[in-house]
C-alpha cells in the first residue's frame, strides 16, 4: 500500500466510517448504542496497530478519544444547555491533550506528522533543537485554537438562545479550525525552508 493510499484509509477508518456507521445506525437504535458500536472501529483499528506495531498509533488514538468523550458525554445527558455544551467538550478535550502533550518527552503534533508523512528521516529530525521547536509551537498553538474555540462556543451557550447559538456555533467553530489549518500550512511552508537550510548548514560542517 502506497503512503497516500495508507493515509486516506487511516482517515477513512478512525473517522469517516465510524461517523456514517453512527449515522445510519441512529435511525434503527438510541444514539448511545448506535455510538457505542461507531466507537468500535477506531478501537478494533488501535488495537491491530498495537499487535502489529508493537505501539499505539497517535491519530487513531486521538479519535478513539473524541469518541469515547461524546460516548461517556452522552450518557451522562442533562438539560438542554449541557447538550448544547457537549460538542465544545470534546474539543477542549482534544484542545486540552495537545497543550498535555507538551509535559511529555514528544508532543502529540509530532506523533501525528510522523503518522502521516513517514518519511525514513522523519523521527531523525528531532535530533535538531528547530525541529523540536517546530513541533511544540505547532501542538500549543491547536491546543490553545481548540480549547479557546470550545471556550468561546460555551461561553455562547450560556449567553444566547437556543437558536441564536445553532446559527453561529458552527460559524464560529469552522472559523477556529480553519484559522488553525491556514496557519500550519502557512509555517510548515517557512518553517520547513528553514529547517531545510539548517540541515544543509550541519551537513556542510
Amino acid at each position: 500500500m502506497s503512503k497516500r493510499a495508507y493515509v486516506l484509509f487511516t482517515l477513512v477508518i478512525n473517522g469517516v466510517v465510524p461517523w456514517l456507521l453512527y449515522v445510519w445506525l441512529s435511525d434503527h437504535m438510541s444514539s448511545l448504542s448506535a455510538l457505542t458500536i461507531a466507537t468500535l472501529v477506531p478501537l478494533a483499528d488501535n488495537l491491530v496497530h498495537l499487535v502489529k506495531h508493537r505501539k499505539p498509533d497517535a491519530f487513531g488514538a486521538l479519535m478513539l478519544f473524541t469518541f469515547l468523550l461524546t460516548l461517556v458525554l452522552v450518557m451522562l445527558g442533562g438539560s438542554e444547555k449541557i447538550l448544547l455544551v457537549r460538542e465544545s467538550l470534546v474539543t477542549a478535550g482534544v484542545g486540552i491533550v495537545f497543550l498535555g502533550s507538551l509535559l511529555f518527552g514528544k508532543p502529540l503534533m509530532f506523533h501525528l506528522a510522523a503518522r502521516f508523512i513517514g518519511k525514513n528521516d522523519f523521527t531523525a529530525n528531532w535530533s535538531y533543537p528547530y525541529f523540536r521547536f517546530v513541533m511544540r509551537l505547532m501542538s500549543l498553538v491547536w491546543g490553545i485554537m481548540l480549547t479557546g474555540e470550545a471556550a468561546v462556543r460555551v461561553f455562547m451557550v450560556f449567553h444566547m438562545s437556543t437558536e441564536r447559538y445553532l446559527a453561529l456555533s458552527n460559524v464560529v467553530l469552522y472559523g477556529f479550525i480553519g484559522a488553525a489549518i491556514l496557519w500550519t500550512v502557512a509555517y510548515r511552508r517557512h518553517s520547513s525552508a528553514k529547517f531545510n537550510d539548517i540541515k544543509l548548514a550541519a551537513a556542510s560542517r
